[in-house]
């Protein structure tokens, strides 16, 4: 039996909603130094050299303290309050982006991964030639440096993501998106799925998708992903009508495009899935937006 082609499990998620990253640090800290959740801001660090005590104060999600002792790579997908303490002088070295997913708190990707990821460089299979890119641009200033180290902290991201997908176990990561992509047969279906989100994804079609029977694919899909086929469909479909209502686009032509029969069906889905209707919804973000500039 021929075995089926590879699929790129990423590109239709992050085609639709990037990850963005900024240069915030390279260097030594000392002392302590504090990320705050309030500041809006996921984060993205690499312990180079030295070590480092991180705590997380009154967090029940996380230790409240880790400490690391080798090289290592901190992702904090979300605003989470997290401080570190270095030595007062010569403290560790670091290279650091700040971080922010498309759509916040509703970005699939966000939403699926834990509040932290600390894995030792050693443990990341492929990390070597971005972070060696990543370090000779931030070691000295040049023209253009943080344009190009915005860019290759956005490569590495995406070489972490790759390697999740291969490891969602290691990793520590809870049953979603990211442990679906990770199961063969079913990544098969949810590729589909992100790529054509309007057509009409009935249980048996995406069950033909995986190469499973409708019942197989249920309770498999139930198991891995932590939510039924038909609630994941409808969670992705309104997350991209959230993404594209703040770029302004109509729901009469989302509605449409995500494979509602009228403009109403999709405000009762939206509605369902969130408590608001669209125009509330899009009211209250825009009054987030204004408190948060």
């Amino acid at each position: 039996m021929q075995a089926a082609p590879p699929i790129d499990r990423l590109s239709g998620i992050l085609e639709r909603f990037r990850v963005q990253a900024q240069l915030h640090h390279t260097g030594a800290l000392c002392g302590l130094s504090h990320f705050d959740a309030c500041d809006g801001h996921g984060y993205l660090h690499v312990l180079r050299r030295g070590t480092l005590e991180v705590s997380h104060p009154g967090s029940h999600e996380v230790p409240q303290a880790l400490r690391l002792d080798e090289p290592t790579l901190l992702l904090y997908p979300r605003p989470f309050t997290h401080r570190f303490h270095n030595p007062p002088v010569d403290g560790s070295d670091f290279t650091c982006a700040r971080l922010a997913f498309d759509g916040g708190a509703q970005n699939p990707l966000a939403r699926a991964l834990p509040p932290l990821i600390a894995l030792p460089l050693a443990r990341v299979q492929g990390l070597d030639s971005a972070l060696e890119l990543l370090f000779a641009e931030t070691d000295r200033v040049r023209c253009g440096q943080r344009l190009l180290a915005d860019r290759l902290f956005e490569v590495v991201v995406l070489k972490l993501l790759r390697w999740l997908l291969d490891h969602p176990q290691e990793a520590g990561i809870r049953p979603g998106l990211i442990t679906g992509l990770s199961e063969p047969r079913l990544a098969r279906a949810l590729v589909a799925v992100h790529d054509a989100p309007g057509e009409a994804w009935t249980l048996e079609r995406m069950a033909e998708r995986a190469g499973m029977s409708r019942t197989a694919f249920a309770n498999a899909f139930r198991e891995v992903v932590g939510q039924t086929p038909a609630d994941y469909l409808a969670d992705w479909r309104i997350a991209l009508a959230q993404s594209r209502l703040r770029d302004g686009r109509p729901i009469k032509a989302l509605a449409e495009e995500l494979g509602y029969a009228n403009p109403s069906a999709l405000s009762r889905a939206f509605s369902a899935r969130t408590g608001l209707s669209p125009r509330d919804w899009l009211r209250n973000e825009a009054q987030r937006d204004s408190a948060g500039a």
